[in-house]
């Protein structure tokens, strides 16, 4: 009989996260269809960014005052960090699209945005099913096949902006915002790295 119960908050808290996760990955996607709406998304994904990082903050506290977590603390911060990584990079993505004065819808950006929605889904339901490795086993699969799917969109759409006698000033511009949405698949790829290691370590 467990005498000090354990803080199970950490997992509505990585679900939360997760969930920014999907929002802003769906805002991105929506900005990159309608750019004309650009300065309403960049703010709205901003919102979400700043409602991951006070979620890592209150794990960061929790971790500090828990007695007993029901993971190790280290891997707590980690997979935290991890989520808020990928709100970062999706929320850089949208500045970046900002500053750059984006106007035009391209296939790629949409392409990307979409595998990137749905790498974030997977990560929602793999972070409700921690306790279950042979299903956080399976979303790995799945996530695995998702950023090759974008590295594929990624290398043509980036080969194809020096076909032909293209805009420097395009190229530029359209080659960081491919390489932003490619670091933020990447670093989706990591987040489920970390969910499948803690799921085998504590089932």
């Amino acid at each position: 009989m467990r005498l000090i119960p354990r803080d199970e908050q950490f997992f509505e808290m990585f679900a939360q996260l997760a969930l920014r996760i999907t929002r802003s990955s769906v805002l991105l996607h929506e900005l990159f269809s309608d750019p004309s709406r650009l300065a309403h998304f960049e703010t709205a994904i901003k919102d979400v960014e700043h409602e991951a990082d006070g979620l890592v903050h209150q794990v960061n506290i929790r971790i500090d005052t828990s007695f007993i977590t029901p993971l190790d603390r280290e891997d707590i911060h980690t997979l935290a960090t991890r989520l808020d990584n990928v709100v970062d990079l999706i929320d850089g993505t949208a500045r970046r699209a900002a500053m750059f004065g984006v106007t035009e819808t391209r296939a790629p950006a949409l392409q990307l945005t979409d595998v990137l929605v749905r790498a974030a889904q997977i990560i929602e339901e793999s972070v409700k099913n921690l306790k279950k490795p042979r299903i956080v086993a399976e979303n790995g699969r799945r996530i695995k096949q998702l950023e090759e799917e974008g590295d594929a969109v990624y290398h043509q759409a980036v080969g194809s902006l020096f076909r032909g006698d293209p805009n420097p000033l395009d190229v530029i511009k359209w080659k960081e915002l491919y390489d932003k949405l490619e670091e933020a698949l990447d670093e989706c790829e990591d987040v489920s790295n970390v969910l499948e290691s803690i799921a085998l370590k504590h089932s």
